[in-house]
């Protein structure tokens, strides 16, 4: 008789009732060079919300939060199979292993979001976990080897480990393809969030000088995070000032964001929560010598980079709840709301705060 586990299905795109909790899902087959890891801790994202939403489809226009129309193709590499078992931040502990896989049980694991698939013609190939196939949302997830690193010797709690790969991955890749470097002045958009909290400890340890655009009530945790300064979301942008800006909130703030670098500056976005549909005066960005970058692929030096930081303890994300796996859809609700700084994590075991 196949072994079964609990987990959390979505069943079609929709709100928060596409969400099917199960407990009689079949625990993944182990093949050559795979491995079974038994989840530790998952971390919520945006890239949960909008795949379950279908936010990823051209069809859509607006805000995340504003999806109220039927979706077919609302992945990131167009139609999703379902059922899927989200999530693509992954910690755990390594239960069975393949033939030719270098992992042993009891190690400790994660991966990141992004799973590099180069093939021929799309050198910047890959598919998503928790999209593409299936990711932590569950008791147990199956991951091959190559995709997998060692995290056993971090200092970092599990649920710590969790809040990483999405957040700090696509923080870290934004930074590297924008070229942030020592003595530069980096504005960072969303800064309250996962993502935005991670860019601005990420640059601060590469020793720029970080501005993160949030609430007033928010602006305290992000100079804890490392920033120098912050601005309210509502205020105006000062103009050519920036060498960088890290965007992922898009929006009708666009232009304000392209004239606030100086000329020569870069501009990089890996995500677009307050709409996917901007307008800019194409004369400011290409008089002014603007370089747009636009980051999902991440090379693996990318995410090995953010392991050789956790196994030293050199980040700490900033972690405001966690739930119990089965209570998914309460967790997604409060964070969208984003009235919770930093991350929201989910338990599969019922040692969860929330």
């Amino acid at each position: 008789m196949s072994r079964v586990m609990q987990g959390v299905y979505l069943t079609g795109h929709g709100g928060p009732d596409a969400l099917e909790w199960r407990d009689d899902i079949p625990v993944p087959a182990v093949g050559p060079g795979q491995v079974l890891v038994k989840v530790a801790a998952a971390g919520v994202n945006n890239t949960d919300i909008n795949t379950r939403v279908g936010w990823y489809s051209s069809d859509v226009t607006s805000a995340t939060s504003d999806v109220d129309q039927d979706v077919e193709a609302g992945g990131w590499g167009g139609a999703l199979q379902f059922p899927r078992i989200q999530g693509g931040d992954l910690c755990g502990i390594v239960e069975e292993v393949g033939a030719g896989v270098h992992f042993d049980p009891g190690q400790r694991v994660t991966c990141p979001i992004n799973l590099p698939r180069p093939r021929p013609g799309h050198p910047f190939g890959f598919i998503a976990l928790g999209s593409e196939i299936d990711g932590a949302f569950a008791q147990y997830c199956l991951v091959e080897a190559d995709d997998l690193y060692d995290v056993t010797a971090s200092p970092l709690s599990d649920a710590e480990i969790a809040a990483i790969p999405c957040a700090f991955g696509t923080a870290e890749n934004l930074l590297t393809r924008a070229g942030v470097t020592a003595g530069q002045r980096v504005l960072i958009t969303g800064a309250s969030g996962g993502v935005g909290l991670a860019a601005v400890q990420l640059a601060a340890l590469r020793g720029a000088t970080v501005t993160g655009v949030t609430s007033a009530t928010k602006a305290g945790i992000v100079q804890s995070q490392g920033a120098s300064d912050t601005i309210d979301r509502t205020a105006p942008l000062p103009k050519d000032v920036f060498d960088v800006v890290i965007d992922v909130v898009g929006g009708p703030a666009w232009a304000d964001l392209i004239r606030a670098l100086k000329p020569g500056g870069h501009y990089a976005c890996s995500g677009a929560i307050a709409g996917p549909m901007v307008q800019a005066d194409l004369r400011e960005i290409y008089l002014r010598d603007i370089t747009l970058h636009g980051c999902t692929y991440q090379p693996p030096e990318v995410f090995g980079r953010l392991v050789e930081l956790m196994n030293a303890g050199r980040i700490h994300p900033l972690i405001s709840r966690t739930y119990p796996l089965h209570d998914i859809a309460k967790a997604q609700v409060e964070f969208e709301s984003k009235t919770l700084p930093g991350k929201l994590v989910l338990i599969p075991r019922e040692t969860a705060d929330g």
